[in-house]
């Protein structure tokens, strides 16, 4: 089950086939549906959440707390809409296609992909590219 919560005045326009895209991006990739909430918020919070959790003291687009049991993808995952906002103008992309990255990078994680290194940046941003190439809006 997929969820989306509102910390902010930020509402998805398109709930239903954003959820319909992750549980496709979900079993495309051979994982399961479990339970995944997403957290719309503001920077402020999302800072807080980064301070008091992994003792980072910066601003971030996405916080994820994984709670993935084998290949059933569950977690919460906090998005800063200001920060979605930023960061689409920094790399020249709409408001949804920068959201919607934010989105589905989240899930990514759970299945395991990272992005601390150069090379796992690059698998990350392919895994992201097929998942967007399925969004039908």
């Amino acid at each position: 089950m997929i969820e989306f919560n509102y910390e902010t005045e930020f509402k998805l326009e398109n709930e239903e086939a954003i959820q319909k895209w992750i549980s496709k991006c979900i079993d495309v990739l051979g994982f399961i549906e479990g339970e995944l909430n997403y957290i719309f918020s503001d920077d402020e919070y999302l800072l807080k959440l980064n301070i008091e959790f992994l003792e980072h003291d910066t601003l971030t687009d996405i916080i994820s707390f994984d709670y993935t049991l084998g290949k059933l993808i569950s977690g919460d995952i906090f998005i800063s809409v200001e920060r979605v906002r930023e960061n689409a103008k920094i790399f020249t992309q709409t408001i949804d296609n920068e959201l919607n990255r934010v989105i589905i990078h989240g899930v990514l994680h759970f299945m395991g992909y990272q992005d601390k290194t150069k090379e796992a940046k690059k698998e990350m941003r392919a895994q992201e590219n097929m998942c967007l190439a399925l969004l039908k809006i």
